[in-house]
């Protein structure tokens, strides 16, 4: 069993931007292509059940949470995605196909073009998190699930994540590499926009002078 959680009371919060680099130079997009389908794919290639442990905000790459088979949250916790849409990117990573599929498109379109974060109970309502529990007892949740489920017998338990993870990992292997390409280019977009603010400012301001 793999129980994924974060630390600190959260899972993940923010995003350091500054870790891209020149996301206009198609070399360095091209590595971050690579790398955002392979860890997609890394977590929906492991072949145990897979329980997420969710305190805090979830704001940032929720979709690797939405990977597990289930998904307990703690009364506070919230879902956004302050990464994309709301940051001035398309949002190809993965973060659609995975709210899509738990939550269905309707929903995922309306989560993705919303700033709000979503409570849990919301996710709940969803389908998309499996339990609430009170604050702090998310791990502890995960960890009892986890004793239960290795009742069953290891060929059962590989088996059974195996069979469940399969249509989600069809819809990685369609849809993210071709989203990735997408936020790629809306991201070197937003950057040359901002630059050509700057440089506009930077002119008025030496007229100025």
């Amino acid at each position: 069993i793999v129980i994924l959680t974060g630390a600190g009371g959260e899972f993940i919060t923010d995003v350091d931007w500054s870790s891209f680099g020149d996301v206009t130079d198609p070399g360095v997009w091209s590595q971050v292509h690579d790398e955002g389908v392979q860890v997609l794919e890394n977590i929906a290639n492991i072949r145990v059940p897979v329980i997420a442990a969710i305190e805090g905000r979830a704001h940032v790459h929720s979709d690797y949470a939405l990977l597990a088979s289930v998904i307990v949250a703690a009364e506070g916790a919230t879902f956004q995605d302050v990464a994309h849409f709301s940051a001035g990117v398309a949002p190809g990573d993965g973060i659609f196909t995975t709210w899509s599929y738990r939550g269905g498109a309707g929903r995922a379109e309306a989560f993705l073009l919303n700033p709000q974060p979503l409570p849990a109970r919301t996710a709940h309502e969803w389908g998309v998190v499996a339990e609430v529990v009170p604050n702090g007892k998310a791990l502890s949740r995960a960890r009892e699930l986890a004793e239960l489920y290795l009742k069953a017998p290891e060929v059962t338990r590989r088996n059974t994540r195996i069979h469940f993870i399969q249509p989600l990992k069809e819809r990685i292997v369609r849809e993210v590499g071709y989203g990735l390409s997408l936020e790629g280019a809306s991201s070197a977009a937003l950057v040359k926009s901002m630059q050509a603010k700057t440089e506009r400012l930077a002119q008025k301001t030496k007229s100025a002078s």
